[in-house]
């Protein structure tokens, strides 16, 4: 329109899910607030105060025409929504309401208590699945703690050997931090083999492979630094990891384990998943006291500062029943033995 403006005293606020998109030049001119998604528990709360009596209202139903139980809202949030706010709960909160609304105009039969069972049956198919914590009796596997911009979540990561040269393999679509995280831990183990009981020829001998499922979701970032040195470290001496058992950390070539971010979300996508035991730095302590207490009661903590405390909170003190032996003219002897 071609007529000047006064800009000297405008404030310009916009929104980003991720900064990793935002050109440097311009994130440096940029005051960044950032403000962590919701909870499970705070969507839990919001959709009972705020959201489910808007929705009954606009549709027109009275208090006494239908209710809805704590565990059918958290059924919508884990399995129906996959988001940071409320938007995705709202609507599918509307579609339940407005499934009632229809029954109740039509003289229909209809649950008046919403319970869980009830919502696959009003919504229809699980869009979504919760990672949920899965026994394993094999070493060589471990759990770790990821942040999404939807919130937490566990990671498994998964580490085998096979006979070759020492080649290393990561599969699961992980980024550029995740593989350095595991390239720092494969040397670090390889520089204090001794530290757990490893002969050094065994790293020469047998090809790696580490692999974190869910390959079609991309994955990066340091926090799994301790879990794969934990999956690796539990694979060559063959103690397998504790049960019930994650962590989250960084770590480097010295031996220490470096803090990390999103501890709130982590630790009750931990709960959630029946996790009991968490390590984390020791650094991430004044995040844990942070959270209220009720939400982390039944959960026990252990603050490590170097691998060593990790690797004495993480492993078993025994090796599994009929432990691989990783030993060439063993294991051709062994195979000999099955054949004949």
């Amino acid at each position: 329109m071609e007529i000047p403006y006064d800009l000297s005293k405008v404030l310009f606020i916009a929104t980003a899910n991720s900064l990793d998109s935002i050109e440097p030049a311009l994130r440096d001119r940029l005051e960044v607030i950032e403000l962590t998604g919701y909870t499970v528990e705070e969507k839990l709360q919001i959709a009972k105060k705020y959201l489910f009596p808007k929705q009954r209202k606009e549709h027109g139903l009275k208090a006494t025409d239908m209710t809805i139980q704590d565990n059918a809202i958290i059924k919508i949030i884990e399995h129906y929504t996959r988001e940071s706010g409320v938007r995705e709960l709202e609507r599918q909160l509307g579609s339940v309401v407005r499934k009632i609304a229809k029954a109740v105009a039509l003289g229909e039969t209809y649950p008046k208590n919403v319970k869980k069972i009830d919502i696959s049956k009003i919504l229809g198919i699980e869009p979504y699945d919760q990672e949920i914590y899965q026994h394993t009796d094999l070493p060589g596997v471990a759990i770790g703690l990821a942040w999404t911009p939807v919130g937490g979540d566990i990671l498994f990561i998964e580490a085998t050997l096979s006979l070759g040269k020492g080649k290393l393999t990561l599969s699961g679509q992980l980024g550029e931090v995740m593989k350095e995280s595991a390239v720092t831990a494969l040397t670090y183990l390889k520089a204090h083999a001794a530290l757990v009981g490893i002969k050094p020829q065994v790293f020469e001998k047998y090809d790696l492979h580490v692999h974190v499922p869910a390959g079609a979701v991309p994955k990066d970032g340091p926090s799994a630094g301790i879990t794969l040195f934990t999956a690796l470290a539990s694979l060559y001496t063959q103690r397998k990891v504790k049960d019930r058992l994650a962590m989250t950390g960084e770590i480097t070539l010295r031996g220490k384990v470096l803090p990390v971010g999103g501890i709130k979300e982590k630790i009750l996508a931990a709960k959630r998943a029946g996790i009991k035991e968490i390590i984390l730095s020791a650094e991430n302590k004044k995040d844990v006291q942070e959270i209220k207490q009720h939400d982390i009661q039944d959960l026990i903590f252990h603050y490590a500062q170097t691998i060593e405390e990790v690797l004495m909170w993480a492993l078993q003190t025994r090796q599994i029943k009929n432990p691989r032996i990783w030993n060439l003219t063993k294991e051709k002897q062994a195979k000999q033995a099955i054949i004949r």
